[in-house]
């Protein structure tokens, strides 16, 4: 059953939260259209949520004392942070989703070095930038994938794609991690797309996507 993680939250979380995702997803990096400022204050949102906290390669410290400010339940490192990195933040706290860029290049023998640093793989569209693109990369490659380790699928999801996934191994995907494409603008989420989101995931997950997703 594939759950749904609303990256990029900063302007209208309670709205979203109201929604029921899986995973909300909060920035905390500065070059980030969507970074939450140094004076984010975290809403009380429901215990069913996932709090995640998205950094690119920052230094553990910081990481932890963010784990510890706002009680994050994952962290998500969508940087150069290698296994070794990972594994000193196994501790701190929170779960670990490791983040890789995909391209028709990509090598998933990468991956080893990671499938017992990391709780959780994310593969997100290959971009100069880290991630928020709008962009799908080809989910073919991810046929390639023979690991265990369930993933969260991001990278250019929305309401007229959404239907494709059941292409792929959904038996993998823990999550569908989605972003740019359900906001009016950058940290403020387009909850009535959302919603409809949510619609179709269910579909999905119910296994009669081919007929009914549209």
């Amino acid at each position: 059953m594939a759950g749904l993680k609303i990256c990029g939250l900063r302007d209208n979380i309670e709205e979203v939260a109201d929604l029921g995702p899986d995973y909300a997803g909060f920035i905390f990096y500065e070059k980030s259209p969507r970074y939450v400022g140094i004076d984010f204050k975290m809403p009380v949102l429901d215990k069913t949520i996932k709090k995640v906290g998205v950094f690119v390669n920052a230094s553990t410290g910081e990481v932890k004392r963010r784990i510890d400010n706002y009680q994050l339940d994952l962290v998500q490192l969508h940087g150069t942070e290698s296994p070794e990195y990972c594994r000193e933040l196994k501790g701190a706290g929170a779960g670990i989703i490791k983040a890789f860029p995909m391209d028709e290049r990509f090598d998933f023998r990468l991956l080893e070095d990671y499938e017992r640093a990391a709780d959780y793989f994310l593969f997100d569209t290959k971009t100069e930038a880290f991630g928020g693109s709008g962009k799908t990369f080809d989910w073919e490659i991810l046929k390639k994938y023979t690991l265990e380790k369930s993933y969260f699928l991001s990278g250019g999801i929305g309401l007229d794609n959404v239907g494709e996934i059941a292409q792929i191994d959904l038996s993998k995907v823990h999550a569908l991690d989605v972003n740019s494409r359900f906001e009016l603008r950058p940290g403020l989420k387009d909850t009535q797309a959302i919603q409809l989101l949510k619609q179709k995931i269910g579909i999905l997950n119910s296994g009669y996507q081919n007929t009914i997703i549209k």
